[in-house]
C-alpha cells in the first residue's frame, strides 16, 4: 500500500502550537510547554488512563537526528504544566534552533497520525505508524532575513523522526515514523497578510486591501515581527523582528500576584486567561474570595503596550506613506484595550485588531494552510499535465 502524504500546516507559536490538518477535517491546539521526563512517569489508576484525553496526558519519547539532545523523553502540554522542571521558550532564543520547537512540531504531528480516522491513510504494522506530510510552517521575519529558514528545512526534510507514546492515554506503546514529502518554512509577517487578502480557496476577499500600504505588527509571546507591504509584498529591507512579546510582562504580573496575593499560577497561559476571560476579567480567588488584580496588570500591561505603541511608530516614521496597520497575534490580543486608548489619547494612527479572538490567535496556521495547500495544487496540476490520462 502506497503512503499518501498528509496536508499539515503548523504553527508553533510561543503561548500554543496551532495546527491544522488534511482537507480541514482536523485542528490541534496544544500549549507550548515542555517538560524533560523519566520513562515510567507514575500513573494512577492505569486502567482509567484509556478513557482520558490524550491531550492532557501526552507522554513520549523523541527520536531524531534534527534534535541536539536526542532520545529524550518528555512531557508535553498540559501534563507538562503539573511539572516542576517545566520549560517555556525564552526571550532571544531562535524558534528555528531550539529543541522545544521540534519536539512540540513531532509530537503535534503524532498526535494526528495515530488517530483511527487516519487507519486508511499510512501503513501500520503492529503497533508503528509510518506517517508521511507535506508541511507548511513559519518561522519569525528576523530569522527568515538571517537565512535560518534553509537550515530549518533540511533539518526537518533530511530524515525520519520517531515520536514513542509512552504512557499517553489510548496511544500507549505506539511508534510514529515521521517523514517529509515536502516542507515549505514560510516567514511569519508574510503569512499575516495572505490571510487578510486570501480565502481558503486563495480567491482574493480584501480587494481594497491588496495594493495598499499596509504595517502589520504581529505581538507573540516573545518576539514582534512588523511587516511592511507594498505591491503585495513584504519589504524586506524594512521588515523588522523585535525581542519585545508580552512573555515577560505575563511572568511580572505571576510573579507579582505570588509575592503580594500569595497565589501561584501554574503558567503564562493562566495569567492570560485571567486577562482577557469574558466574566470576572482580572480577577483571581484569594482564599475563597473575589479578588482584583486590576492594579498589578494595568500597569504592567500599560507599560508594555506604550513600547509596542513606540515600535509602530518608528517604523511608521520610516514609512510615512503607508494607510493602515494590523496587529495581530495572542499578543495583540492582550494588549489590544491598551493600545487602543493610546492611540485615542494621541490622535494616533489608522490601526487595526481582529476582533475575533480565534481568527486572531489562529492566523498563522491558517495562513500557513492556504499556502501550503496552492503549493500541492499546483504540483498535481502540474503533474496532471505531464502525464496525458491512458484510456
Amino acid at each position: 500500500m502506497m503512503n499518501k502524504s498528509r496536508i499539515a500546516a503548523i504553527d508553533v507559536g510561543n503561548d500554543s502550537v496551532k495546527a491544522i490538518f488534511g482537507e480541514l477535517d482536523y485542528e490541534l491546539n496544544i500549549p507550548n510547554i515542555i517538560a524533560r521526563d523519566t520513562e515510567d512517569r507514575p500513573v494512577i489508576g492505569i486502567e482509567e488512563l484509556d478513557h482520558k484525553n490524550p491531550l492532557d496526558g501526552i507522554h513520549i519519547k523523541v527520536h531524531s537526528p534534527a534534535l541536539k539532545e536526542n532520545n529524550s523523553i518528555y512531557r508535553v502540554g498540559n501534563l507538562a504544566t503539573k511539572s516542576n522542571s517545566t520549560t517555556e521558550l525564552d526571550p532571544g532564543s531562535s524558534k528555528s534552533e531550539e529543541d522545544q520547537t521540534l519536539v512540540m512540531l513531532f509530537a503535534t504531528l503524532a498526535l494526528d497520525a495515530v488517530r483511527v480516522e487516519n487507519n486508511g491513510l499510512f501503513n501500520r504494522t503492529k503497533n508503528i505508524v509510518d506517517a508521511d506530510y507535506t508541511l507548511g510552517t513559519g518561522l519569525p521575519l528576523r530569522e527568515v532575513k538571517e537565512g535560518k529558514d534553509a537550515g530549518y528545512r533540511s533539518k526537518l526534510l533530511g530524515s525520519v523522526h520517531q515520536v514513542e507514546f509512552l504512557v499517553t492515554p489510548k496511544y500507549q506503546g505506539l511508534k510514529v515514523n515521521l517523514k517529509f514529502s515536502e516542507v515549505k518554512v514560510y516567514p511569519e509577517g508574510f503569512a499575516a497578510y495572505i490571510n487578510l487578502v486570501m480565502d481558503n480557496d486563495l480567491k482574493i476577499i480584501n480587494k481594497d486591501l491588496i495594493d495598499k500600504r499596509i504595517i502589520i505588527q504581529d505581538i507573540g509571546g516573545l518576539s514582534t515581527d512588523i511587516a511592511v507591504i507594498k505591491n503585495r509584498n513584504v519589504d524586506d529591507d524594512k521588515a523588522q523582528g523585535f525581542n519585545l512579546g508580552v512573555s515577560e510582562s505575563l511572568e511580572a504580573i505571576r510573579e507579582e500576584i505570588r509575592s503580594k496575593h500569595g497565589v501561584e499560577l501554574d503558567s503564562r497561559r493562566d495569567v492570560v486567561e485571567i486577562i482577557t476571560k469574558k466574566n470576572d476579567r482580572n480577577h483571581i480567588m484569594v482564599k475563597g474570595s473575589r479578588t482584583s488584580v486590576h492594579d498589578i496588570t494595568d500597569r504592567i500591561l500599560l507599560d508594555l503596550a506604550k513600547k509596542q505603541y513606540r515600535l509602530l511608530r518608528n517604523v511608521w516614521q520610516k514609512n510615512s506613506q503607508t494607510e493602515i496597520c494590523y496587529f495581530v497575534g495572542g499578543g495583540a490580543n492582550v494588549l489590544k484595550e491598551y493600545i487602543k486608548a493610546l492611540n485615542n489619547n494621541l490622535d494616533g494612527y489608522n490601526i487595526d485588531f481582529f476582533e475575533d479572538e480565534k481568527e486572531s490567535i489562529w492566523m498563522m496556521a491558517n495562513a500557513y494552510y492556504k499556502l501550503i495547500k496552492d503549493y500541492v495544487r499546483k504540483i498535481e496540476k502540474a503533474k496532471a499535465v505531464k502525464e496525458p490520462v491512458k484510456n
